[in-house]
C-alpha cells in the first residue's frame, strides 16, 4: 500500500526516548515532519539526525515538529539521542507497522545480498494531519534544507 500526496497520513502510537510516546493524532493543528532511518548511529542517519538537530529552531519558528523515526529498540535510541545531542522525539517501531503503514520497509541490497530494511523517506504533514510533501529514497546532502522550505512554505 502505498501513500501519497493529499492522503491522510497513517496514526501511530509509539515509544520514544526518555520514555516518551508520541501520538501523530494529538499534533492535530501543527505541521509535523516525519523522518524515517535505517538504523541510529550509521553515519548517513547520524548526519541526517544532526542536520534536523541544527535546523530545529528554524522548524519551530516554521511551526513544525520534527520526530525521528527507525525500527531501533528504545535503549538505542537514548544512546543516540545522548551522543548526539539531539532535542527531538525519536519513535521506536521495533515492529515496523509503521514504516508498512508509510511504505517505507523496502527490499535493499548491499553488495548483493538483499535484505528488507527502511528506506530513507521523509513526509511533511499538514495542519489537518494530510501528507503535504514526500520525499523517498532520500539522499542527505541538502535535505533537511529542502524540507525546512517546504514546511515554512505551508501554511
Amino acid at each position: 500500500m502505498s501513500i501519497d500526496v493529499g492522503d491522510m497520513a497513517p496514526d501511530f502510537d509509539l515509544p520514544t526516548n526518555g520514555g516518551n510516546t508520541v501520538k501523530l493524532s494529538e499534533m492535530k493543528g501543527k505541521k509535523v515532519v516525519l523522518f524515517f532511518y535505517p538504523k541510529a548511529m550509521t553515519s548517513g542517519c547520524t548526519k541526517e539526525a544532526c542536520g534536523f538537530r541544527d535546523a530545529l529552531g528554524d522548524f519551530g519558528g516554521a511551526d513544525t515538529v520534527v520526530i525521528g523515526m527507525s525500527k531501533d529498540e528504545v535503549k538505542k535510541l537514548d544512546k543516540f539521542v545522548e551522543k548526539e545531542e539531539l532535542t527531538y522525539a525519536l519513535a521506536s517501531d521495533f515492529e515496523q507497522s509503521t514504516c508498512e503503514a508509510y511504505d517505507v520497509w523496502k527490499e535493499k541490497s548491499m553488495y548483493g545480498k538483499k535484505y528488507m530494511g527502511i528506506e530513507r523517506s521523509t513526509f511533511l504533514i499538514d495542519r489537518d494531519g494530510k501528507i503535504a510533501s514526500a520525499w523517498r529514497k532520500v539522499k542527505v546532502p541538502g535535505h533537511v534544507e529542502a524540507v525546512l522550505s517546504a514546511a515554512q512554505e505551508l501554511s
